[in-house]
């Protein structure tokens, strides 16, 4: 674990360029040499044509998907996707949104090479997904699935965001609970004006888009989660299509989206390597390989009913990550109980409150 720590570490620091990826910027440019040399050292089969750069022009722009395929043991069979994005927003390193996702996708596309799959699985680094591009047709994904995913398919996608730091605790919530704000400050000497690492919860990372297909809770069930993961789930209505997952969620395909939660590092220039934990990182890339593996050897027949209802599914995650403490966490944000989908909403609208 410690060497792919080391790696993700190695990968993010290429990536996360002190003057950013903004698209068409000198640092785009260098981030995706870095990326493609990387792919092919990890020995990636063109998805179509005989590259893995999927260059297109959009406005008079010109941008650039990076698409390789990790092969599998059917190759007419539709692939499973492992995407993320690698531009960013400003000019700044933009560590955790996104080089952290593209440096998990990389270390899983490695690992996945070593084992027998029984499709496909495409490793998809998309350009353009931050504002002005944003959900409108320059954005890499949509053009991705407009102009080459339908033709194949896509079995499942899954997608990564900000996928490498700690989930914490803002300091200022403390102010409602008096007891833990003095707990904090004996053992916690970092409380003052920055964000609080409170056990546990620094575990915690998000998932969305198991109600995209009544197959896939059964899926996530079938996987365990590694020490020091807390995974919760939850519908993606609460956040709403934040990221590259949005254009497969229209289209029907089963997907889902996985996150650390938006903190008070995004899109802001204190987006640094140095405050990513490469351990969890390690962990996750683990956990994403397994849930590739398992969704690749999984039957998806074709579903058309809208979103399943997942509710009992969100509650059993929430209490697997919650363990002892979800009395302690239910009361602490005003939850009487966890039972009805208006329980979950109310839950998944105050961690939203705290920045979670």
């Amino acid at each position: 674990m410690a060497r792919l720590a080391r790696k993700l570490k190695e990968d993010v620091a290429a990536i996360a360029l002190p003057d950013g990826r903004v698209v068409g910027s000198s640092g785009h440019a260098k981030a995706r040499r870095y990326l493609l040399a990387r792919m092919e050292r990890l020995g990636l089969e063109p998805f179509q044509g005989n590259g893995l750069e999927l260059t297109y022009s959009w406005d008079g722009e010109d941008f650039s998907n990076l698409v390789g395929v990790v092969p599998g043991a059917s190759p007419s069979a539709s692939p499973v996707l492992l995407g993320a994005h690698y531009d960013s927003v400003i000019p700044a390193p933009c560590a955790d949104d996104n080089a952290a996702a593209v440096a998990i996708a990389l270390a899983a596309a490695e690992i996945l090479g070593r084992r027998k799959l029984r499709r496909d699985v495409v490793i998809a680094v998309f350009d353009a997904e931050e504002p002005r591009h944003f959900l409108q047709p320059s954005m890499g994904s949509i053009r991705f699935y407009e102009d080459h995913g339908r033709v194949r398919g896509i079995h499942a996608a899954l997608i990564m965001d900000m996928m490498g730091h700690d989930v914490v605790v803002p300091a200022e919530m403390l102010d409602f609970v008096p007891w833990l704000g003095r707990l904090g400050q004996i053992l916690l000497p970092r409380i003052g004006k920055e964000d609080v690492v409170v056990p546990g919860v620094r575990d915690l990372f998000f998932m969305t888009g198991a109600e995209s297909h009544p197959a896939l809770a059964s899926v996530i069930d079938s996987v365990r989660v590694p020490r020091r993961l807390r995974l919760i789930a939850a519908l993606n209505e609460y956040v709403g299509d934040m990221s590259d997952h949005g254009v497969f969620r229209t289209h029907g395909v089963p997907y889902l989206f996985f996150s650390c939660g938006r903190w008070r590092h995004y899109h802001v220039k204190t987006d640094t390597p140095d405050i990513l934990n490469y351990a969890k990182m390690a962990r996750m890339t683990r956990y994403l390989v397994a849930i590739t593996e398992a969704l690749a050897a999984a039957e998806l027949a074709p579903h058309f009913g809208g979103p399943v209802d997942t509710i009992q599914f969100e509650i059993r995650r929430i209490r697997k990550a919650c363990g002892p403490a979800l009395p302690y966490v239910l009361k602490l944000l005003g939850v009487e109980k966890l039972e009805t989908r208006e329980d979950i909403s109310t839950l998944a609208e105050r961690l939203m409150r705290m920045g979670l």
